[in-house]
């Protein structure tokens, strides 16, 4: 009698644990829920799970896009002056577009990056998979995950991306540039000569091994130093930057035959299936940055996922990086500016390519015509994307160039 009460006892007690499991388990993902735009949504519903109608588009903008104000947001924002920082005005007006948006998402990579299920699953560039020791051991050093104090204090950021395209050229943008609370640089488009164009503030500087400065002497005092991982590489790379670490560099035959296996759109590695540090750059990269390690972010790869297939609508390809499916690093810092500014604005943005021998960045002589060897984007769907949101007014194109 008593092992029946024993074994009934043990019985209630797993149920118990079963129960309680299970509401600990279903608290933790509504908690993750809460900023992931889930994969689970389809096109066609809205972030609140509400069908959308036949006005919308098949990745779910809306058709008929006006220059002018919703009215709820007309009298939400008619009491202020001109010039103000409006509060959540750009998420605003995407959400007006595009009901899909959901605003919350960390700019960068935290010490809790490994419960973000959206990221979790998929390999780089589109997640994290395979890299969790790699980053443990980069924000283990870094410590800082988000803005500086000055910036996350503000009541109301104002955001400017700075592409590199040719169309900067001689527009005197500078000063407004330079009025924006953030202004976000990419790559290695030079300041320094340039200033009356592009302006001389930079708060971030978004990059990737290849694309980044090359010369400690380029690189703003100011600024944060921010990676995109677009491969597994990319972030051992950084692991070696922060660590102030020898990076070993592949030879030239490394990078010909990488840029060989580019065309024949390999398929991207995982982190275990790699040989070395150094088997999948391209180009030479840099082997230090004058940044000490609190001034270096790791970008949320969310933004190249949600950029790629959920505004752009690149093809999904498993999950991998392939031939058209990769935004560029400007439609990258688009997305991130939508969820972590309440006003955006871009210059330099604009590939025309009806004038192939046009210049293709303001600081060079490479033309256009350069951008149509680019296996990895789609420059047509993404101006297409970037289009919509100049003419809803969600962003504003300084230069004029999309």
């Amino acid at each position: 009698m008593g092992l029946l009460v024993f074994v009934r006892n043990l019985l209630l007690a797993l149920c118990l644990l079963l129960v309680l499991g299970f509401l600990y388990y279903s608290a933790w993902k509504l908690h993750l829920l809460q900023w992931e735009d889930s994969d689970s949504l389809l096109l066609s519903l809205d972030s609140a799970g509400q069908a959308l109608g036949t006005e919308y588009d098949r990745l779910g903008f809306l058709l008929k896009l006006d220059s002018k104000l919703p009215a709820e947001l007309a009298t939400k924002y008619a009491n202020f002056s001109e010039g103000a920082c409006k509060p959540g005005y750009a998420s605003a007006l995407m959400t007006a577009i595009f009901p899909r948006f959901s605003k919350p998402a960390p700019m960068f990579l935290d010490d809790s990056f490994r419960k973000w299920a959206r990221i979790r699953e998929f390999v780089p560039p589109f997640g994290i998979k395979g890299q969790d020791n790699l980053i443990k051991a980069i924000l283990s050093v870094t410590k800082e995950y988000r803005l500086t104090p000055a910036l996350d204090s503000l009541h109301c950021r104002r955001c400017i991306i700075v592409g590199n395209g040719g169309v900067l050229a001689n527009k005197s943008l500078g000063s407004r540039i330079d009025d924006y609370d953030i202004v976000v640089r990419l790559n290695s488009a030079p300041v320094k000569g340039f200033e009356r164009d592009v302006g001389s503030k930079t708060t971030l500087r978004i990059t990737y091994p290849e694309g980044a400065m090359q010369r400690p002497e380029q690189y703003e005092r100011d600024s944060l130093f921010v990676l995109a991982g677009f491969k597994w590489q990319d972030f051992k790379w950084l692991k070696y930057i922060v660590y102030k670490e020898r990076v070993p560099l592949p030879s030239k035959a490394k990078f010909r035959q990488y840029q060989v296996d580019s065309k024949q759109e390999r398929r991207q590695k995982s982190g275990s299936e790699a040989q070395s540090a150094s088997d999948g750059f391209w180009k030479s990269v840099a082997t230090r940055v004058p940044k000490e390690p609190p001034e270096i972010r790791i970008l949320n790869p969310y933004f190249i996922q949600e950029a790629a297939f959920t505004l752009i609508g690149l093809p999904f390809n498993n999950g991998l990086m392939g031939r058209g499916n990769i935004p560029t690093l400007g439609s990258v810092a688009v997305t991130m500016a939508l969820h972590g500014c309440d006003e955006v604005a871009v210059a330099g943005f604009g590939y025309d390519m009806n004038t192939p021998n046009a210049p293709l960045h303001y600081y060079e002589t490479v033309r256009m015509a350069a951008i149509q060897e680019s296996w990895t984007h789609n420059i047509q769907r993404e101006k297409e994307f970037l289009r919509k949101l100049v003419k809803a007014r969600v962003i504003t194109d300084l230069s004029s160039g999309i």
